[in-house]
C-alpha cells in the first residue's frame, strides 16, 4: 500500500529522542528553548514559541493579539477546520473568504469585498488568517496592503509551507513564516508535515510583547517573577488565564533533529513534484486532469491534482484505493461541516466549491520511491483509459 503521506524518521532523530529519554528532563527542560532558538534562526524571526500542536499555535496567536470583542476572524474556506475553530475557542465570529479555484489559496478580491462590507457595518477590525496552502505561499503582500490601513491583524497559517517562498507583483521575494507581512505565523509539527514532533506546533513572530504573552499563556498564564537571589525564588503567580500547551523535551529534541534536515527534505519533495509535473502534463492526462501550479519556492506539502470533469475525482479515489494507492481530499470547505452549518446555514462560495469538487491529493513524501511514484502514474493512466 502507498499512503498519500508518511513521516520520515531517521536514525539521528531516534538518537536525539533517546538522549532526552536518558536525561533528567522529559518536559520543561532545556530542549524546547533550543528548538525555539533554531526555529528563530531558520525562519529569520525574532521569536519562536513552541507548543503542543498546530491548533494550539493558532489559538495562542489569535488570543494573544487581544483583539476587542466582538472578535471577527476571516478564514479561507479551503483549509483544515482548526484555522477557523481557534476563532470560536475565543467566542469569535468566523467569516469565510473564497479561494482561487485553481490553487485553493485565499482570493484577494473576495477578501477585499468582505473587508469593505464589514467596514460598512462598522465592525471592529479583527484578524485575517491566510493559509499558505499545500506548500504554496498565500498572497501575503496583497493581504497586508488590503488590511493594514483598516486596522486588521494577520496570522499566517503556515502549517503546510515551511521553507516556501514566492515573489510579489514587483518581483520581490517573500517567504512563508518570516512575518514580514503578518503579526505572526503558525507551524504544525504533525507527522505528515515537513518537521515532525509526533504532535506539536510553533508561533513565529517579530513582536516582543506578543512572544512574551504567548510564552506565559502556553503554561497556564503562570510566571515566576523573581530570580535565584531573591528571598522567595520559588514564588510564582498566575497573571493570565492560560492553557497547558507546552511542548515536551522529547518532542522538541525530535523537532530540532528534523529541522536540521528540512532543506534536504524540501529538495526531495521538489524533485518528486517535478517528476509528477513532467508525466502528468503528457497524454493521456492532458485534457482530463490539471497538475498543480508549479513555482521554484513551492514547499510541496501536498501534490493536488484537479480533475476537469464532474464526478471523476471520487471515481479516481476509489479506483486507486482498490489498487493499494491511498489519496485524500484537501479539503471539504469548512462551512460544509455540520458544526458550521448549524451556525451559518448553507453557504456557497464558487471558488471553494469548484476546487473542492475537483481536487485529489496523490502520494507525495520525501521517502516516496520512484518506482512507487511510477506506479501511481501508471494506475492514474489505467483509470483514465477505463473511463
Amino acid at each position: 500500500m502507498i499512503p498519500y503521506s508518511r513521516q520520515n524518521i531517521s536514525a539521528k532523530d531516534i538518537q536525539a529522542v533517546t538522549r532526552v529519554m536518558q536525561s533528567d528532563f522529559l518536559t520543561q527542560g532545556p530542549e524546547a528553548g533550543k528548538f525555539e532558538d533554531s526555529l528563530s534562526e531558520k525562519f529569520s524571526v525574532n521569536h519562536a514559541v513552541v507548543c503542543s500542536s498546530g491548533t494550539a499555535a493558532l489559538h495562542l496567536a489569535y488570543a494573544s493579539l487581544r483583539i476587542s470583542d466582538p472578535l471577527v476572524g476571516i478564514v479561507p474556506a479551503i483549509s483544515f477546520s482548526a484555522t477557523a475553530n481557534a476563532i470560536h475557542y475565543l467566542g469569535g465570529k468566523v467569516v469565510f473568504c473564497d479561494v482561487d479555484p485553481h490553487t485553493g489559496l485565499i482570493c484577494p478580491n473576495s477578501l477585499s469585498e468582505i473587508l469593505n462590507d464589514l467596514a460598512d457595518k462598522d465592525a471592529n477590525p479583527g484578524l485575517i488568517a491566510p493559509v499558505s496552502f499545500a506548500g504554496a505561499v498565500a498572497p501575503l503582500p496583497e493581504i497586508y496592503r488590503l488590511s493594514r490601513n483598516k486596522g486588521w491583524r494577520i496570522v499566517e497559517d503556515a502549517a503546510h509551507s515551511p521553507g516556501a517562498f514566492a515573489s510579489d507583483s514587483d518581483g520581490k521575494k517573500y517567504s512563508s513564516g518570516n512575518c514580514k507581512f503578518s503579526d505572526a505565523s503558525c507551524l504544525s509539527f504533525h507527522p505528515v508535515k515537513h518537521i515532525c514532533c509526533g504532535e506539536g506546533g510553533a508561533v513565529l513572530t517579530n513582536d516582543d510583547g506578543l512572544a512574551n504573552l504567548m510564552k506565559n499563556e502556553r503554561s497556564h498564564g503562570i510566571v515566576r517573577p523573581y530570580g535565584a537571589d531573591h528571598d522567595t525564588p520559588w514564588f510564582y503567580e498566575q497573571r493570565e488565564l492560560g492553557w497547558n500547551y507546552r511542548l515536551t523535551d522529547i518532542q522538541a529534541a525530535l523537532g530540532s533533529s528534523q529541522l536540521n534536515s528540512l532543506d534536504e527534505q524540501l529538495q526531495e519533495r521538489r524533485n518528486l513534484a517535478d517528476r509528477y509535473h513532467h508525466y502528468l502534463s503528457l497524454p493521456p492526462f492532458d485534457g482530463f486532469l490539471s497538475p498543480p501550479s508549479a513555482s521554484p519556492g513551492h514547499a510541496w506539502h501536498l501534490y493536488i491534482i484537479r480533475f476537469l470533469e464532474p464526478g471523476m475525482r471520487d471515481a479516481a479515489h476509489k479506483f486507486l484505493k482498490d489498487k493499494g494507492i491511498m489519496t485524500q481530499v484537501h479539503y471539504v470547505p469548512i462551512y460544509r461541516h455540520p458544526y458550521y452549518e448549524r451556525i451559518h446555514g448553507k453557504i456557497h462560495l464558487a471558488g471553494a466549491e469548484k476546487f473542492y469538487h475537483s481536487c485529489l491529493s496523490i502520494p507525495l513524501f520525501p521517502t516516496l520511491k520512484e518506482e512507487e511514484q511510477d506506479r501511481v502514474i501508471h494506475e492514474l493512466k489505467n483509470f483514465l483509459q477505463s473511463r
